[in-house]
């Protein structure tokens, strides 16, 4: 070998020397980061194992989700039909699609099914009585409320908003029935009605005096 092949060959030795004493001295840090990503993941694993194994423990985990109160109605031939519902939300802008879950031997959710068209009736914080009658087995559910009968689907009024929907699909998902609209109305109530939220168990009410105004820009994590 060249002289300078050696005083290159020597030079990189000494790099590569000096590279592997640094790492000696400093050794890197133990991969936390996985383990930890593993542990938690095996932890949900069995949580959820138990989760599905146990419907109590479904239900009073799930419960903690709060969720708005509606009656769905609907004008069949043998006159008007409604039920209430916990599961309801929308579905897409484009179309704008809304959608709503029954059980799946429900008798009112196959009649709005068959009718082709609903409105949901976002309950009023002032409404539970409506939400107890059509939660029921009330002979004239009807007759709880203030209801207007005279434009398509009932509408109940004084409630917090009403969307009107034609019925684009209903499909089984699980134990319930997928019921879901294409909006063609919608209207929300003026001045200051509260929802009636249904959490753990409980219809509960929304404390206006301790919300905080946030900008709609923070929620475009659903485009991401």
């Amino acid at each position: 070998m060249s002289q300078g092949g050696n005083r290159a060959f020597t030079g990189r030795k000494r790099a590569t020397d000096a590279a592997c004493d640094q790492r000696r001295r400093n050794p890197a840090p133990p991969a936390l980061e996985i383990a930890v990503s593993v542990s938690l993941s095996a932890t949900a694993a069995t949580d959820l194992s138990a989760t599905t194994a146990d419907p109590a423990a479904f239900r009073r985990v799930l419960g903690h989700v709060p969720t708005s109160v509606c009656v769905v109605t609907a004008a069949t031939p043998q006159g008007p039909v409604g039920v209430t519902v916990g599961s309801f939300t929308s579905v897409s802008l484009e179309p704008p699609l809304v959608v709503f879950y029954c059980g799946r031997t429900s008798a009112s959710a196959a009649a709005i099914v068959g009718s082709g068209h609903f409105r949901v009736n976002v309950l009023a914080e002032d409404q539970q009585q409506v939400c107890a009658a059509f939660a029921g087995r009330t002979a004239d559910r009807f007759a709880t409320g203030d209801w207007d009968l005279t434009d398509g689907a009932p509408r109940l009024v004084g409630a917090a908003a009403w969307i009107e929907c034609d019925v684009e699909d209903s499909f089984p998902a699980g134990d319930h029935m997928a019921v879901t609209g294409r909006v063609r109305r919608l209207a929300a109530a003026a001045g200051h009605h509260k929802p009636l939220i249904f959490h753990r168990g409980q219809l509960v009410r929304l404390d206006r005096t301790c919300g905080v105004h946030v900008p709609n820009r923070v929620f475009d994590w659903w485009d991401i």
